[in-house]
């Protein structure tokens, strides 16, 4: 080539680079896309400076820009896309022409369904859910406790609020122990990144809803998670949040629109002396959801209102953020193939956009779970929220699982009660007599305890046979049953009851140098490997039990001090037997006539000892029995 015009070329080449940027732009969420979804619509976030002045443009077989939306914010433009049902996976480059002639291009991914929508399968009442708080539970990796780039930077054991290093490799190194006690799902606290200054720990104040924070490891971690996980039998439910965020979330620096965020003029006005008293927090008043009668005041400072002052309230009556939600719950389905989601604080959030964002996924997954947490002891106001309630005001929530705190409540009452007609064993039998109120009870969870509440073993004032009851007779519930870690070796809050740091206590054996290792028995007590064992005994039964998963229910009025329940189907009985009598009692079995067991054989799933059922029992000592006619 002619010297002179090769160093011409050269130097329109030089002029091009110049112009066109191959720099990726700063921003651009969902990360990725799949192709073949029964919704053909996509809409991507794209956050760049000055973005809203320049022009996307796509060349790619099936994908097409329907419209483009500019932001309040310069930095933010909005691209919605269709998606032919012809499209390949594959990727391809937005180009994003500016006024001035600069071209920023942005490669998109299309991916490849790993499975066909029906098959990704949620949990339901053959399931029981071990919930985990993943900072106190293992940690798998030392390197990963502290990352210099995030504004919480120490471990410390010895504060209960600070992090204490367990993370997702501590989860999977244990799958094993769940998986032979009995578990069939993991419910792990968010693992998402909070970039908060403390107590980010927990992990309900996101930064960003598409990483996973460093602290609990990488992505393909998470993945590795699911992937073990499912081998074992082990469904993955992801805890996801749709009210609010935490406030160190990048967007929160530059909010795209004027009504992202709840209140947000209250927060640009005084973000830089931010504080509690500038704040407008929610009042908590859930009925306001259902309440003919609610004032419009307060029902929206309990919908649109902080959830604490660190945690700003998202405004999913903006449409943009509705999308970027309900988007964010598919891309994570489809990512990890999970089994559930669990979203939380369900009531605090626009309720019509509740139902589009269930609506959405359960349209795409028929198959999908999700449980929502009420917490609300009025058995009314949680059967509201449960998919084909039949609402007065024609509400349809699209919402599987509701969560059964006023079960929980009554189940405490009833064992920390002496025995009078209106007290004691009836809150129990009464309680679940409410089920009258809910669409399908055995959809709804059930559990002795929580992350945000005492230790069973302290609710029940550290009596270890109230504590088999309570637990004997959740796991035998026409429900979905969750235990949270550590409820299996009686761990307690007693030293103050109700303080979440103490509640979510490191689990033994989860770091190295423990002298006590669940995992292995090596130093617990009798008391608490008798209960591990207890609990073990019933999960392992129970994974094949017909009868508890899907069967009728009998129960009869408590009497003398003893309750007892059947779950029936074909020809498996289930029989829960309480009784609160500290000296030996005898049952007369002909006022159980009606459940047709004369005559029967059945084996205590615990013990293994075998009762011939014909006129009478004698039951020697307080406790729980589970007999059952299956061989």
């Amino acid at each position: 080539m002619n010297y002179y015009l090769k160093k011409r070329v050269i130097g329109l080449i030089l002029l091009l680079n110049s112009i066109i940027g191959y720099s990726q732009v700063e921003r651009i969420e969902p990360l990725n896309w799949w192709v073949n979804f029964k919704n053909t619509e996509l809409q991507l976030l794209v956050k760049h400076p000055n973005i809203s002045e320049a022009i996307p443009s796509i060349s790619y077989n099936g994908v097409s820009i329907k419209k483009t939306h500019q932001a309040d914010s310069p930095n933010y433009l909005f691209i919605d896309l269709d998606i032919d049902k012809t499209t390949r996976a594959g990727s391809f480059n937005i180009v994003f022409k500016f006024k001035n002639g600069k071209v920023i291009k942005q490669t998109y991914k299309l991916k490849e369904r790993l499975k066909p929508s029906e098959e990704f399968i949620g949990f339901n009442s053959s399931d029981v859910i071990y919930l985990i708080t993943p900072d106190r539970f293992s940690n798998g990796k030392n390197s990963n406790d502290i990352d210099k780039n995030l504004l919480e930077k120490s471990i410390d054991r010895t504060n209960d609020y600070a992090r204490h290093g367990g993370d997702i490799k501590g989860i999977t190194n244990h799958l094993d122990y769940m998986e032979r006690m009995g578990f069939t799902a993991i419910w792990p606290c968010p693992l998402l990144t909070n970039d908060m200054p403390n107590g980010s720990y927990h992990g309900y104040a996101m930064t960003d809803f598409y990483e996973i924070d460093p602290r609990f490891g990488t992505l393909e971690e998470y993945l590795e998670l699911s992937n073990s996980a499912q081998k074992k039998g082990i469904k993955l439910i992801m805890d996801q949040v749709a009210n609010h965020c935490g406030l160190e979330h990048w967007w929160m620096k530059d909010l795209p629109f004027k009504d992202w965020v709840n209140y947000q003029k209250n927060y640009e006005d005084n973000k830089r002396n931010w504080s509690d008293k500038v704040t407008i927090t929610s009042n908590h008043r859930r009925t306001s959801n259902q309440d003919p009668y609610a004032s419009k005041k307060d029902h929206k400072i309990m919908n649109d209102g902080w959830f604490v002052s660190n945690m700003p309230d998202l405004n999913q009556r903006n449409p943009f953020m509705a999308k970027y939600i309900i988007q964010n719950s598919i891309w994570w389905i489809e990512t990890a193939g999970l089994g559930g989601i669990r979203q939380d604080t369900y009531p605090y959030p626009d309720k019509e956009f509740m139902s589009e964002w269930a609506g959405a996924i359960m349209e795409e997954y028929p198959n999908f779970s999700i449980v929502g947490e009420e917490w609300s002891l009025n058995p009314l106001l949680v059967g509201y929220w449960q998919k084909g309630a039949n609402n007065r005001d024609g509400y349809e929530s699209h919402l599987k699982s509701p969560m059964d705190f006023p079960m929980q409540h009554n189940i405490v009452e009833a064992l920390n009660e002496n025995e009078t007609w209106s007290t004691g064993l009836i809150k129990m039998y009464e309680g679940l007599a409410n089920d009258f109120n809910y669409a399908t009870p055995k959809d709804i969870m059930i559990f002795p305890d929580n992350h945000d509440m005492s230790r069973i073993f302290t609710q029940l004032k550290e009596d270890v046979v109230n504590t088999k009851m309570a637990l004997g007779y959740i796991l035998t519930l026409p429900r979905i049953p969750q235990i949270y870690y550590g409820t299996e070796i009686l761990m307690n809050d007693s030293a103050n009851p109700g303080d979440h740091g103490l509640i979510r206590t490191d689990f033994p054996g989860g770091w190295d140098g423990d002298s006590i290792d669940v995992f292995s028995g090596e130093g617990l007590t009798i008391a608490q490997k008798d209960m591990q064992n207890f609990i073990k005994k019933i999960l392992n039964y129970r994974k094949n039990s017909k009868a508890i998963h899907d069967g009728n229910t009998i129960h009869f009025a408590p009497f003398s001090e003893t309750y007892v329940l059947f779950r029936i189907l074909e020809n498996e009985t289930v029989v829960v037997i309480i009784n609160k009598n500290e000296n030996p009692i005898t049952l007369d079995l002909k006022r159980y006539d009606e459940v047709g067991l004369k005559g029967k054989t059945l084996k205590n799933i615990v013990t293994n000892e075998t009762f011939f059922w014909d006129q009478e029992m004698t039951l020697n000592s307080k406790g729980i029995s589970i007999l059952t006619t299956k061989k």
